[in-house]
């Protein structure tokens, strides 16, 4: 019998994801992960490989997460780094880059990350699940954490 992981019954959440036209195939690769995983997930775009400008992509994921749809969320572009940039203007939000399981976990445990940013050009699909599947299953530690982040406004 095969065994399913339900990584999103615990979270009892949408998750928004979005990328710019270099991160959309594996946006798309992920979003049938999710799925797969019993999350429930809401595509902010873009939604084929016509160029457009990662800051609106990120601007409309911010804006979702901002509405209380999704509490979190997870970005894509070619490298990850224009998605971080792009979503940390938004101090309300904190993004991580995250280029493997161990920075996936740490940027959830010890940061708190709302957003997951990925690198479709400099990561592949098995290692962007395992960060995916880590990300939404690590929990807060609080404690010290919690005051380094106060520091930062909260």
């Amino acid at each position: 019998m095969e065994r399913r992981e339900n990584i999103g019954e615990s979270l009892a959440e949408n998750i928004a994801i979005g990328s710019d036209h270099g991160g959309f195939d594996l946006k798309e690769r992920l979003k049938a992960v999710l799925a797969d995983a019993g999350c429930a997930v809401t595509d902010v775009g873009c939604h084929s490989l016509a160029s457009v400008d990662y800051p609106d992509i990120a601007q409309a994921l911010l804006q979702t997460l901002a509405s209380g749809q999704c509490r979190r969320g997870i970005l894509v572009c070619g490298t990850g780094i224009g998605m971080s940039i792009a979503a940390n203007r938004d101090h309300r939000f904190r993004a991580a880059l995250c280029h493997d399981e161990y920075t996936a976990r740490m940027s959830r445990e010890h940061n708190n990350a709302d957003i997951l940013c990925l690198g479709a050009r400099v990561i592949g699909l098995g290692v962007a699940e395992g960060i995916v599947r880590t990300w939404l299953t690590t929990t807060f530690a609080g404690g010290r954490h919690q005051t380094r982040i106060d520091k930062m406004g909260g």
